[in-house]
């Protein structure tokens, strides 16, 4: 693949990450069709909400659900889009493509996408695994120091949690855990508790995901930070007021902290939102699903639990190279709550060490691209189009086995 045209799409459930396999970073695309309030008669498909004036009220059709692609027709437009001149200007039938899955991903599901590739879009040849395969095989590569023996990578995607378990770039399926918390819960979980206390937002999705981004944090002492929220003035160090954007005078909404004595100078003519502990008891979920229901581990108890499932000798190897990536954990402070939670729940006579890359919610796609550049692994695991004309789907089940190692 190296000096051909390869395309690599990490294809999320809220955000599509597609790009070639030359470039430094991916494009991304919103994986749904929008409509908005103040444009009732268009739709947006993918990249095209970047043209709609006014996102408040946005309506989501997405073709993921629970994780999982479902609405294949409209699957099928958003990737029309990607590959047309308004994106990516590629050709299908002149390139490869690179592709990602979910974990676990069904294999009535992986037979229509095979199909869809191949004979629709009649792509010269694809390679398709779960996203932490490549994230595993890229932490491989460029490890803090040797190459590592095994690996664990905990995938913070939109709708799951995934924590997979790798020895030599092969996962361990019986050690792999799912929490079902993710991007979207958290989303979700803000816009019912600023709805309750202060403003109705359960129809703003999309901006209540931005107020989201811009500030939430991990805390790294839950109690004490909890104490400093009941505090008033000075005192308190967390509250702040985010800026809601009205898409005329401000297109993204931003988050102002409060000084000691002064309330921030804020535009009379745009609305705000006080946040106090919402800030850090919405990416707390990660860490205590139970908060909200779901009788379910945290990310942290997962990640000892899951090396708990494997061999013993491999403890060691597992707490010294555990990698976390997806949206969630751009969170500040997610690295070191969690180095901090896994070294009280491990043994004392293991090191550990956790590492989050620059840009977790794409370090996914940019593993697939290297991967797509190394000729030589990534030539055993891929299916060319008339491989997939000889023998159908087996040659796919058998070259996208999820037990394949990188």
């Amino acid at each position: 693949m190296a000096n051909r045209t390869v395309v690599v799409l990490d294809n999320g459930a809220y955000d599509a990450k597609v790009g070639l396999s030359s470039w430094d970073s991916p494009r991304l695309v919103p994986n749904c069709m929008t409509k908005a309030k103040a444009e009732r008669r268009r739709t947006f498909i993918g990249g095209e909400l970047d043209d709609c004036k006014d996102k408040s009220g946005l309506y989501y059709v997405n073709p993921f659900q629970r994780g999982y692609l479902t609405n294949w027709d409209l699957e099928h437009v958003i990737w029309d889009y990607m590959f047309s001149k308004k994106c990516l200007k590629v050709n299908p039938e002149d390139s490869h493509l690179v592709l990602t899955e979910p974990v676990f991903n069904f294999q009535p599901i992986q037979d229509a996408l095979d199909e869809i590739i191949f004979e629709d879009y009649r792509f010269e040849s694809l390679l398709r695994h779960w996203g932490p395969v490549y994230s595993a095989y890229e932490y491989s590569r460029c490890p803090p120091g040797d190459t590592p023996l095994c690996s664990l990578v905990v995938d913070m995607g939109h709708s799951f949690t995934h924590i997979l378990p790798f020895i030599q770039g092969k996962v361990i399926s019986s050690a792999t855990i799912r929490i079902d918390v993710g991007g979207k819960v958290m989303t979700n979980y803000l816009k019912e508790i600023t709805s309750y206390r202060q403003l109705n937002v359960m129809d703003e999705t999309y901006v209540v995901n931005q107020m989201k981004e811009d500030s939430c944090f991990v805390s790294g002492n839950l109690l004490k930070d909890m104490d400093t929220t009941k505090h008033r003035g000075k005192a308190n160090t967390i509250i702040g007021d985010y800026i809601l954007p009205d898409f005329n005078l401000l297109e993204r909404g931003h988050f102002v902290s409060r000084s000691a004595e002064q309330k921030p100078d804020i535009d009379d003519q745009l609305q705000s939102v006080v946040l106090n502990n919402e800030r850090f008891t919405v990416p707390e979920l990660l860490f205590h699903p139970s908060d909200i229901g779901i009788d379910q581990m945290g990310i942290c108890e997962g990640i000892v639990h899951a090396i708990s499932l494997t061999p013993i000798a491999l403890h060691p190897h597992f707490y010294r190279n555990i990698l976390l990536t997806g949206g969630s954990a751009t969170f500040p402070g997610m690295r070191e709550r969690a180095q901090q939670e896994i070294r009280m729940l491990a043994p004392t006579e293991y090191s550990v060490s956790v590492t989050v890359p620059n840009e977790p919610s794409t370090f996914c796609w940019k593993a697939a691209a290297a991967l797509s550049r190394d000729s030589e692994h990534a030539g055993r695991f891929t299916v060319t189009r008339e491989e997939y004309e000889e023998h159908g789907h087996g040659v796919c089940h058998q070259k996208f086995r999820h037990e394949s190692s990188l």
